[in-house]
C-alpha cells in the first residue's frame, strides 16, 4: 500500500488526553489526512483496521488487550505504522534499526511533523517490514495462557467443548456460535475476546466474524480473482473469505 493524496488513518492510544492531543495535532500537521477511526485498546483497534483498512495507523505500543506491537504483526506490513512510546532506548535503538517511524511521548508538535514528513516521503513505497523490530521490543511478560476448554450452552445443559474438536466459530449477534462435527453450541464471549486466548497456528481469522480450525479446513475453492471460501471437514456449511483475509491463504 502507498499513501495517496487524502490518506485515511487509525489512532490507537488508551489515554484519552494523549489521544485527544494527537488529534489536534494531526490536523495542524496534516490537515489532507482524514482519521477515520480512534480505538481506546488494541482490540478495538484490530476491528477498526478491519473495517477501514487505512493508510496509515497511530499504535501506542502498550495497550490494554491487544499491545500495539500485536496489532502491528497482525497488519503484516498491509499500513504505514507509527509507533507511539514511553519506551526506553533500547527499544528506540530497534525502532531505528527497523526504519520504522515512532514518536516518544509526550508528542510534540515538531516530532509529529517530522514523522509526516517522512510518511509523505514513502508516497511510492510499501509499508515497512516489521517482523524484526517486533521481535526485539516484543513486551516483557509472560506467554499468553491459550484456551484449552470452552464453556457453552447446550440446551439446559453447561457442556465442556475442547478447543481442538471445534470446526469453526461465528459471531452470532451477543453470542458466539461454536460448530463441531456433531452440533454446535453458544457461548456468551465475543469473538475478538476469543481470538485473543485461541492458538494463532491452529485456529485462524477468515472474516471479520468467522475464525476456523485449520485442522477442519477440507479445501480452499477460489471463486474469482478476489474471493475466496473455505470447505470445512464434518460440515456442510461454506465458510466466506473477506479480502482482508485472503492472504492467510496466498502466504
Amino acid at each position: 500500500m502507498t499513501l495517496n493524496d487524502s490518506p485515511t488513518i487509525l489512532i490507537a492510544e488508551d489515554e484519552a488526553l494523549m489521544r485527544e492531543r494527537l488529534l489536534a495535532q494531526l490536523a495542524q500537521a496534516w490537515p489532507q489526512a482524514r482519521v477515520v477511526a480512534v480505538a481506546e485498546n488494541g482490540n478495538d483497534a484490530w476491528d477498526a483496521w478491519v473495517e477501514h483498512e487505512p493508510d496509515v495507523v497511530f499504535l501506542d505500543i502498550q495497550m490494554p488487550g491487544l499491545t500495539g506491537l500485536e496489532v502491528a504483526r497482525r497488519i503484516a506490513e498491509r499500513s504505514h505504522v507509527v509507533f507511539v512510546t514511553a519506551y526506553d532506548q533500547h527499544a528506540l535503538e530497534a525502532l531505528q534499526r527497523g526504519a520504522v517511524d515512532y514518536l516518544l511521548k509526550p508528542v510534540d508538535i515538531a516530532s509529529l511533523e517530522r514523522a509526516v514528513a517522512r510518511l509523505k516521503q514513502r508516497t511510492q513505497q510499501a509499508p515497512a517490514a516489521l517482523g524484526g523490530v517486533l521481535a526485539e521490543i516484543q513486551l516483557a511478560k509472560a506467554p499468553a495462557q491459550r484456551l484449552k476448554w470452552l464453556k457453552a450452552s447446550v440446551g439446559k445443559q453447561i457442556r465442556l467443548i475442547n478447543v481442538n474438536d471445534v470446526l469453526f466459530l461465528q459471531s452470532d449477534t451477543k453470542y458466539t456460535r461454536v460448530v463441531l462435527a456433531d452440533g454446535e453450541a453458544l457461548i456468551r464471549v465475543a469473538l475478538k475476546d476469543l481470538l485473543e486466548g485461541l492458538d494463532p497456528e491452529l485456529f485462524w481469522q477468515i472474516h471479520r466474524g468467522t475464525i476456523v480450525n485449520a485442522h477442519a479446513i477440507a479445501a480452499v475453492e477460489r471463486l474469482d480473482n478476489e474471493r475466496l471460501q473455505v470447505l470445512v471437514k464434518g460440515s456442510d456449511e461454506v465458510l466466506a473469505v473477506s479480502r482482508t483475509f485472503a492472504h492467510v491463504f496466498r502466504d
